[in-house]
């Protein structure tokens, strides 16, 4: 964890990000991730790819991260940078984006190996109508009306 002045600039995150995929272990696939969490109190979680002989058992960089923060306390985020060595800004997989969704919200910044091109998003915009904690409140306040208008019911 790195303390952070509470306002980072989008490539001040990649750049923690491309310190974060100096870490990486990927003899597998050669293809490092880095990745900077930014708190809501201002900190910066790194996380970095960590591959398994196992592929099922490989974590991503931004998982890494979210993981990291969790473990640290830290449940509020405001921006995740995700940083990779192509040309083009590389999107998180399907289970990160469930991942970064399931903390709501945020600022999602994917740099590039030049950091020219940056990609700015949010977790909602990466992945639209999902599954969210809101989704199991809703489905619970549903259920206990339907057991409650079925109890009403009189046969």
């Amino acid at each position: 964890m790195e303390k952070a002045p509470q306002d980072f600039s989008d490539l001040e995150l990649v750049y923690l990000a491309r310190t974060a995929m100096k870490r990486a272990y990927c003899r597998y696939s050669n293809f490092p991730v880095g990745a900077a969490l930014l708190t809501e109190s201002g900190d910066v979680v790194l996380g970095c790819n960590v591959e398994n002989a196992s592929y099922g058992g490989t974590i991503c960089a931004e998982r890494s991260a979210i993981v990291s923060a969790i473990s640290q306390g830290f449940k509020n985020f405001r921006a995740i940078a995700i940083a990779t060595d192509m040309n083009d800004p590389a999107s998180p997989c399907g289970l990160c984006r469930q991942v970064l969704v399931e903390f709501g919200d945020f600022k999602v910044i994917i740099g590039t190996a030049s950091n020219t091109k940056l990609l700015v998003t949010t977790t909602m915009e990466l992945l639209p109508n999902a599954f969210t904690p809101t989704s199991l409140d809703t489905f619970e306040m549903e259920n206990s009306k339907q057991i409650t208008d079925s109890s009403n019911v009189v046969n």
